[in-house]
């Protein structure tokens, strides 16, 4: 061959092969599944599906009567089933569907999101979740289910033992469409979200699940009214035992919640771990002090409530609080939650049944407000707050906007529903049980 025959078939190799290079070169640019990031979110997800079964089943089921323990049970594993197949066929959409959305721009995707990503449609097999979160998505997916169903299920908390199961179905439906998926859009979505553009700080749900369940918790327990005999008809624990069962899984759990929500295996994650351990550490000694010295003894349903108080309060400032903020964070809401769990409501003479706003609505608001004050570098933090009066209203302006809004939309669904279909049980069944009457099950021996 001539030497201009070969530059022709070199030219000509060249055209055929510049496509594949190309292909190859875009696809070595595009991120990889980081082993090491996916193993620990797959078992931070295990964690905190583990928090609501069996942990904050046991936990609730254990300071109802025992007429209604597997009635509270029951709603917990419902809440479960029911949210998977919500979060799959719409939620995630509702919550993490970016369309239209963009940084500073206020419209209605800052709010909620929109159903390109409806039945999960757009999910690939091997896809990451984002350019720094090195995982499946499908396991971002999952992870973030596990958050959805945790939250409603927080909220039977304040209704047990009078609420009608079926209303309870329809309820958590519903709120949970019009109530989760909002919220958790406008704190987590990102560029656009209505609260992530202003700035507040919510690790790992501060406002996203505690403040909003403990809200709505509130909410639930003033339409439906207090259960028959409250509050001069001894209503004490049947099981303190579950109780603190429930109360353990809950600790253990929650470490995936808040350092899983690092979203990769790395300091951020590390960190959190300690200051949950730390912050949990110190609410529990706070409650049960504060308890030993009001009423002259401590109590194995104190520390129990103080360590579910410590782990709500340092859920949003996990990944940017230092060791010692953590520790006044948990002082502080162990205290706080006690005095609001007991005086507060006493005074008040609400039925919050099991607690769920004197610890998770209370909880979430301390955690929520500290976090302002304790992700500053000059406090030890991990954050890059350097004004704290300016994050201490932006994170004020959340917790605000958030109880607001929960509390309208959860009334407003309730109110429906109780003209709809009813919300309570008739009396008869609340003096026999729920097991009984809407199960048909014991759940103790006679």
């Amino acid at each position: 061959m001539t030497l201009r025959t070969y530059a022709g078939l070199g030219a000509l190799m060249s055209f055929v092969a510049l496509p594949g290079l190309a292909m190859a070169q875009e696809a070595a640019a595009a991120p990889a599944i980081n082993s090491g990031d996916t193993a620990w979110m797959l078992i931070s997800t295990a964690l905190v599906l583990f928090m609501t079964i069996p942990g904050l089943a046991l936990f609730y089921g254990g300071m109802v009567r025992a007429k209604n323990v597997l009635s509270v049970m029951m709603q917990c594993f419902a809440i479960t089933g029911l949210i998977s197949i919500l979060w799959m066929v719409y939620g995630y959409s509702l919550a993490f569907d970016t369309t239209g959305m963009e940084k500073g721009v206020t419209n209605l995707n800052s709010f909620i999101g929109g159903l390109s990503k409806a039945f999960l449609s757009t999910l690939e097999h091997d896809a990451v979740t984002s350019a720094t979160a090195l995982f499946p998505e499908s396991v971002f997916v999952t992870f973030q289910m596990t958050f959805a169903i945790i939250t409603p299920a927080l909220i039977v908390g304040a209704f047990a033992e009078r609420m009608k199961f079926s209303a309870m179905l329809v309820f958590t439906g519903l709120w949970f469409t019009f109530v989760y998926a909002p919220i958790a859009h406008m704190v987590w979505s990102g560029d656009g979200g209505l609260m992530w553009d202003w700035g507040v700080l919510d690790f790992a749900g501060g406002t996203v699940v505690h403040i909003n369940a403990g809200v709505a918790g509130l909410v639930a327990a003033l339409v439906l009214g207090k259960r028959k005999g409250y509050p001069t008809t001894p209503m004490a624990p049947h099981n303190l035992g579950y109780t603190l069962v429930g109360a353990a899984m809950l600790w253990v759990g929650w470490f995936g919640f808040n350092a899983g929500s690092a979203a990769a295996a790395n300091g951020t994650a590390g960190m959190a771990m300690l200051t949950t351990q730390i912050a949990t550490a110190a609410a529990a000694l706070g409650w049960m002090f504060a308890e030993w010295i009001t009423h002259g003894k401590p109590s194995a349903l104190g520390i129990a409530s103080g360590v579910v108080a410590g782990l709500v309060a340092i859920t949003p400032a996990a990944g940017t609080a230092g060791p010692m903020g953590a520790l006044i964070i948990g002082l502080v809401s162990g205290v706080v939650c006690f005095f609001t769990a007991t005086s507060l409501k006493r005074k008040l003479g609400y039925d919050d049944s099991l607690d769920a706003f004197g610890v998770h609505g209370i909880g979430g608001i301390v955690g929520a407000l500290l976090t302002g004050v304790f992700a500053a570098p000059a406090l030890g933090g991990f954050g890059t707050v350097t004004d704290i009066g300016a994050q201490l209203f932006i994170q004020f302006k959340g917790v605000a906007f958030t109880i607001v809004y929960t509390g309208i939309v959860t009334f407003v669904i309730l109110k429906v529903l109780d003209v709809v279909m009813g919300l309570r049980v008739n009396e008869e069944e609340e003096t026999v049980g729920l097991d009984l009457t809407l199960h048909n099950e014991r759940g103790y021996n006679l």
